[in-house]
């Protein structure tokens, strides 16, 4: 059995607290490194986004792309809004009951639901649903070679399979938002009506006094802004994903963790540029 010296076993401790890339420094050097990389190639690729946006578009492939975004999230959008219309309903209730303000649970329900949550919702769930769906069929086709066939045909591959996206979910998000804000309302009102036994005509009219078209015009704003991010993100993962089934994963698990993380960073700062 070979024994290392002591004074060996001391150099080796020495070298291991003088030398950076024992102590892990490259690894922190390579992920800054990777990052900077990464936000680079993030660039690049909304420069051709901007590029191919100015060619033709077949309108089929817009229907094809609204139907998967939109059509196809509806139904998780109304279900996830409605229940947290009634969660809002619930909260606002016991929070204002404590002071005596109970019958003010509309405005609660009205504002959080118009202004932040409904926005959210539909974001997260389109992210979830469609933004996953976009990512893993580019990276498929990626690995595949199906993007590369389409350059060998003189096929602008950004113009044919992104530009469609980016304009359905520029409609279909907005439209999505809508939807939760009712159903949001909707759920609440039930809620605070038929559950807490709060008067209708209060309710209705804490609605209409403290809220605007301003409110709901904000929250169209966040949508938009919601669904370009998660198109981006999702065609940027689904382009540039590693090769082979993993590949693919790993691709759809990060369009759909970078983009709920950007929606809701994205969801202050447009706060901020209009309640501040």
């Amino acid at each position: 059995m070979n024994v290392i010296p002591a004074k060996a076993g001391i150099q080796k401790q020495s070298l291991i607290r003088l030398d950076p890339r024992l102590r892990g420094d490259d690894k922190r050097e390579g992920l800054t490194m990777k990052t900077i990389q990464e936000i680079k190639q993030f660039g690049i690729f909304l420069k051709k986004i901007v590029r191919s946006s100015r060619g033709k578009v077949e309108y089929k492939n817009i229907l094809n792309e609204s139907f998967m975004i939109g059509v196809e999230s509806l139904p998780i959008v109304i279900f996830v809004s409605a229940f947290i219309g009634t969660n809002l309903a619930l909260q606002g209730y016991n929070a204002f009951k404590s002071i005596g303000g109970q019958n003010l649970v509309g405005i609660f329900v009205s504002l959080a639901g118009l202004r932040e949550m409904a926005p959210i919702v539909a974001g997260a769930m389109v992210g979830a649903k469609a933004g996953s769906a976009i990512a893993a069929n580019l990276a498929t086709m990626k690995i595949k070679e199906q993007i590369d066939a389409l350059e060998v045909m003189s096929v602008d591959p950004i113009a044919y399979l992104v530009i469609p996206k980016f304009i359905a979910i520029i409609i279909t998000l907005p439209l999505l938002v809508l939807i939760a804000n009712f159903f949001c309302i909707f759920s609440g009102y039930y809620v605070a009506i038929y559950q807490l036994n709060v008067g209708s005509g209060i309710f209705l009219d804490n609605i209409r006094t403290f809220t605007s078209l301003s409110d709901v015009l904000i929250g169209l704003i966040k949508g938009l802004t919601f669904g370009l991010t998660i198109c981006m993100v999702s065609c940027y993962c689904g382009f540039h994903s590693d090769p082979g089934p993993e590949g693919v994963g790993r691709a759809t698990n990060r369009a759909v963790v970078v983009g709920c993380v950007l929606c809701i960073v994205l969801n202050y700062f447009v706060t901020a540029i209009f309640y501040d």
